[in-house]
């Protein structure tokens, strides 16, 4: 089925190719109009296609549609960078004029390749009745996080003035991932919830007999600070430290399209608590939650970190805004770290859990047996 959709997905080079060509719709309510029956005619098909074995999820319905529109990002992003033409000239005019910024070309490369892959993994697992949770929570992080900042940066940046009717279409891919976390984070998990000896003896030790994760509290802890500094850097604080940041070292932050600003701060109001949250699920025992949150998490900060640093790097940014050649070292490093800190605790979650899980004694005992054999695999019921 996967390789189905993804050929079928290319068809959307000829409707942008006929609407390219065509004067008469390429008027901006006929754009939206077209928008919306191209993507009710995408689930139409989908739909009468799997009759005969319809999926036992509809989520799958979800990924197939947005496999469609990932090669009209995609096909954006070539456009712009100048590597195919005849597609997309119509809808810089009259579509949706702020995909042409820096940070929206790298946020169309994002969906058109890594969300495609997502999708694609997504509906071979959910075609062959495997679970898809852990890359489906990474994939709503990516997509929330990607749409939350996308129609806020519209809104408050200079291209607030110039929305026409297709930006309503962008709501569609903001209300459906938020569906998707949401059963996603009410299914039941594919990993035990419950430990035995080896949970027991994790959770007996304390950190500093534990320096991975004391290395991934202190990367935090730095993470934290950075988010900080960039939040205020970017609210415009009069702190010495702040406008140093801000004017010698990620002057995009100030950049009018909008976009860089309410990335950070997204990561300020909404990445420190969650950062902070790590913490001390990482001190104390037994936080189940860890693992869906910390799949969800680095899922939203590998995207917003692509299109953040893509942006200030792309050469649509104009030159005030790019960060110095001498601090270009420095920034990067910075921001590559601040990626990889949720990934690691992620991987730390997953990789080794019986530190997040709970235990469960047996009854009549204050702990589990001196046993060596693995632990139960058991849910919560």
């Amino acid at each position: 089925m996967e390789t189905f959709v993804f050929l079928f997905s290319f068809t959307a080079l000829g409707v942008l190719y006929a609407m390219n060509t065509n004067p008469a719709l390429q008027e901006p309510y006929v754009i939206l109009i077209i928008g919306a029956v191209v993507l009710v005619a995408v689930f139409l098909f989908y739909f009468h296609l799997t009759r005969s074995n319809p999926p036992n999820d509809f989520l799958f319905f979800v990924f197939t549609e947005f496999s469609f529109t990932c090669v009209i990002d995609l096909t954006s992003a070539l456009e712009y960078d100048g590597f195919i033409s005849g597609f997309m000239e119509f809808y810089r005019k009259t579509g949706e004029p702020y995909l042409g910024t820096a940070y929206a070309i790298m946020m169309c490369y994002w969906d058109g390749i890594a969300h495609f892959v997502l999708y694609l993994v997504m509906i071979s697992r959910i075609a062959d009745r495997r679970a898809y949770r852990t890359v489906g929570l990474f994939w709503a992080g990516s997509l929330c996080a990607n749409m939350s900042v996308f129609i806020t940066g519209i809104v408050v940046g200079k291209y607030g003035s110039e929305i026409r009717p297709a930006f309503w279409l962008n709501f569609v891919f903001l209300v459906m991932p938020v569906l998707g976390a949401i059963t996603l984070f009410t299914r039941p998990k594919d990993r035990p919830l419950i430990g035995g000896y080896n949970a027991q003896h994790a959770q007996s030790m304390k950190l500093i007999w534990r320096p991975l994760d004391l290395m991934l509290v202190i990367l935090l802890l730095a993470a934290m600070g950075f988010t900080i500094l960039r939040g205020l850097a970017a609210m415009d604080s009069p702190l010495g430290a702040t406008s140093i940041y801000l004017r010698h070292y990620e002057p995009y932050l100030k950049d009018p399209v909008g976009f860089p600003r309410v990335t950070i701060l997204h990561q300020f109001f909404y990445g420190l608590p969650v950062m902070g949250a790590f913490i001390y699920g990482l001190l104390k025992p037994g936080c189940t939650w860890m693992s869906d949150w910390t799949v969800f998490f680095a899922g939203a900060v590998i995207q917003c970190q692509w299109a953040h640093v893509g942006g200030s790097l792309h050469p649509r940014t104009t030159v005030p805004f790019r960060i110095p050649n001498t601090m270009f070292p420095t920034v990067l490093a910075a921001n590559l770290l601040y990626t990889l800190t949720p990934v690691l605790v992620a991987l730390r979650v997953h990789s080794n859990p019986y530190f997040f899980l709970k235990i469960s004694p047996f009854p009549g005992r204050t702990g589990l047996p001196n046993s060596e054999e693995k632990d139960t695999k058991y849910k919560d019921k």
